[in-house]
């Protein structure tokens, strides 16, 4: 009997052991799913942490493109302007397959705005006196804002600028409005056909504003008042006139058509010339 009750003994210890060993395997594989639960949640705010970087890297990017350009003519790391096209207030950029069209008062001849247009899409250019503190953009946009309920503001990669529908021959049109505040000038550009919504003829006007360079110069303006422009001046002519320097006591031979004084954005327009914009700019028709 003795052997019997210590078997049963035994056997009621070996049982309980079995239960303690069956507590100590739960604690064990609760411990290792809180281990395994607590390297998943790291890793989950990482994912986050790094999306959210991007985000910020991407708002960078923007923020960073936006002030890359258009350019000052005294900033010195504006680009190279031996080959652009020079007329008057702008200098600007070469762009394989785009026409220039400038528009003049019908009257006096006066140059008033430029637009390049490329394959389906235009840019029109109007740069304008500023004040020497910076901020005429955001009247501009106020003031367009304010006139037509249909306008909107959006952000893009020149700051703040304006998506407005136009009746063209009786279409509803969308434009794109942006305005870059410089030293002294802001320069106005709409953009129109596919470069007012995206695509890859956006991203060449986009590049070919930032690549452009103003010209204000010295002369006293009234904020708003149009810097002058001239009839274009090739790269051969600049490099013809610096050849020959006589050339330069007839101004008129130098600048053709050039402007004196400023100019009123307000006055009735017209094409007065188109360029065919070839490897040099050497044509004029």
């Amino acid at each position: 009997m003795g052997l019997f009750g210590f078997g049963r003994k035994r056997a009621k210890r070996q049982a309980e052991g079995d239960v303690e060993d069956q507590k100590d395997q739960s604690k064990e594989l609760d411990e290792s799913r809180d281990a395994e639960e607590s390297t998943e949640k790291p890793d989950q705010t990482s994912q986050t942490s790094q999306a959210d970087g991007d985000e910020t890297a991407a708002g960078r990017d923007e923020a960073e493109q936006s002030g890359k350009g258009p350019w000052d003519s005294t900033d010195p790391e504006a680009p190279d302007t031996d080959e652009y096209l020079d007329i008057g207030a702008l200098m600007l950029p070469f762009l394989q397959g785009s026409e220039l069209r400038l528009k003049a008062n019908s009257q006096t001849g006066d140059v008033l705005g430029a637009t390049i247009t490329y394959k389906s899409s235009s840019l029109e250019l109007e740069p304008f006196a500023a004040p020497k503190s910076l901020g005429l953009w955001d009247e501009v946009r106020a003031d367009l804002l304010k006139a037509n309920p249909s306008c909107k503001e959006v952000d893009g990669v020149f700051g703040k600028e304006l998506t407005l529908p136009v009746k063209v021959k009786g279409k509803n049109l969308l434009t794109r409005v942006v305005g870059i505040d410089g030293p002294r000038w802001m320069l106005r550009g709409i953009f129109s056909g596919p470069a007012a919504k995206g695509g890859k003829e956006k991203d060449v006007l986009d590049g070919y504003l930032a690549d452009l360079v103003v010209v204000r110069g010295d002369e006293p303006l009234a904020p708003r008042d149009l810097v002058p422009m001239h009839a274009p001046i090739t790269p051969n002519q600049r490099r013809g006139e610096a050849e020959d320097p006589e050339s330069k006591d007839d101004e008129s031979a130098q600048i053709p058509g050039k402007p004196e004084g400023p100019f009123d954005s307000d006055q009735q327009t017209e094409v007065k010339t188109t360029l065919s914009r070839g490897p040099m700019f050497s044509e004029v028709r």
